[in-house]
């Protein structure tokens, strides 16, 4: 890995927009992509800094290069004078934290989003002292050290672990890796959220060991659950479920078809004595929501929040399928006047689409709606209108009727 020690760190290799593009580059979307580059001057290394100009030779930005990805170059500033090195690194950071903390994100956030905090390709989760990196493309992991320096010095955390075992990572030429970066720690921990404590397994949990992107849309849930039979599918470890029992419901159910997920919600129930309340499954949601509601099984309040049914445009019917068809069946077991919660975390499904898909669902299951919340991510993963693919999440309570 290369050394950068503070120094100005730009090979020299400048590169230029072909003619007629480049109006969403300079609007502010910091990828440019293989077919959207002309002309070049001088060579760079994969993952170096280049600077980007459009046709006519204007200044655009300096990002990293890599022509082993369709992503060829990614910008990290657009003001030519600001020199990236390990100052460079360390200031994002800083502001990034000062930001989460002026809009209240303090003991557990994403402290780093990527592209939303003019860091592309890097995600850092905050669980209260201990931090868990992602670097998914090769300009920013060769940045690993200083991003790692930074931290310590921000936080002087318990704890840096990394969890690139993603296969994205692959695109970029990389290989798939975990660990520490810091000291060796307990890898099991325990984070508290809006009165609740969950266990947190950072080194085997998906993606970074916890979604932290729905922590404000689990308290949204609160008026709907008091007193009601709640059925979770796609519980993961129990963190709605749990929300669910501590905002009064009378029973709650979840299912989830990874055996080890279900042992964590179990051990989560128990943790926050909510055992007699929750209880969980290890089942397909698809075959059970399908055969309860042939059995006539009714709820109060059914939550949908399943993983991203594609990663791939390629397959972006088989999830529009996917979200109707478990949607449907949701629908299917809500008494009437319940409540169906319901989400996407795929940025492929945007949110007209899945509210239409929603709509979809309900005419095929003859219920009508009523819209009580339209949400997205928390705040600590934020949104920004040049950039289309940081609103992700998509979190619709509506009352079926």
């Amino acid at each position: 890995m290369r050394t950068v020690d503070n120094e100005h760190y730009f090979c020299g290799m400048k590169c230029f927009l072909r003619k007629k593009i480049g109006d969403r580059v300079i609007n502010g979307h910091p990828w440019i992509f293989a077919n959207e580059l002309g002309d070049s001057e001088g060579t760079a290394e994969p993952g170096d800094i280049v600077e980007l100009y459009s046709y006519n030779g204007t200044f655009v930005g300096k990002g990293y290069i890599n022509p082993a990805s369709q992503i060829r170059i990614r910008l990290l500033t657009r003001d030519k004078k600001e020199e990236i090195n390990d100052d460079f690194f360390l200031k994002r950071i800083q502001e990034a934290w000062e930001y989460r903390k002026q809009i209240g994100y303090v003991e557990n956030c994403r402290l780093i989003f990527g592209e939303a905090d003019l860091l592309p390709a890097l995600i850092i989760d905050k669980f209260n002292d201990y931090l868990v990196i992602q670097t998914l493309a090769l300009g920013i992991d060769k940045w690993k050290p200083a991003i790692v320096a930074a931290l310590q010095k921000v936080f002087s955390p318990k704890g840096i672990y990394e969890r690139n075992d993603v296969p994205v990572r692959s695109l970029e030429g990389m290989e798939q890796i975990k660990g520490f970066l810091s000291e060796p720690f307990d890898t099991n921990i325990i984070l508290n959220e809006n009165g609740l404590k969950f266990h947190v397994d950072i080194a085997n949990g998906q993606k970074t060991g916890y979604f932290l992107d729905q922590q404000d849309n689990r308290r949204a849930i609160q008026h709907i659950v008091k007193g009601a039979d709640v059925l979770e599918a796609f519980c993961y470890t129990g963190t709605f479920s749990l929300h669910a029992a501590h905002y009064g419901a009378k029973s709650v159910l979840g299912l989830d078809i990874s055996e080890s997920a279900v042992a964590i919600a179990r051990r989560n129930a128990e943790l926050n004595n909510y055992d007699s309340v929750c209880k969980f499954d290890a089942a397909n949601a698809f075959d059970a929501l399908k055969q309860w509601a042939k059995e006539g099984r009714r709820y109060d309040t059914v939550i949908l929040d399943p993983p991203a049914f594609t990663k791939s445009r390629e397959n972006i019917q088989k999830a529009i399928t996917g979200y109707k068809e478990i949607n449907l069946r949701g629908m299917k077991l809500v008494k009437p006047g319940g409540f169906l919660v319901t989400a996407s975390c795929t940025n492929l499904v945007p949110p007209e689409l899945f509210l239409q898909i929603i709509g979809m669902a309900a005419k095929d299951a003859r219920r009508t709606l009523r819209q009580v919340t339209w949400q997205t991510q928390a705040s600590d993963h934020p949104i920004m209108w040049n950039i289309p693919t940081t609103q992700y999440l998509k979190f619709l309570i509506v009352q079926v009727m």
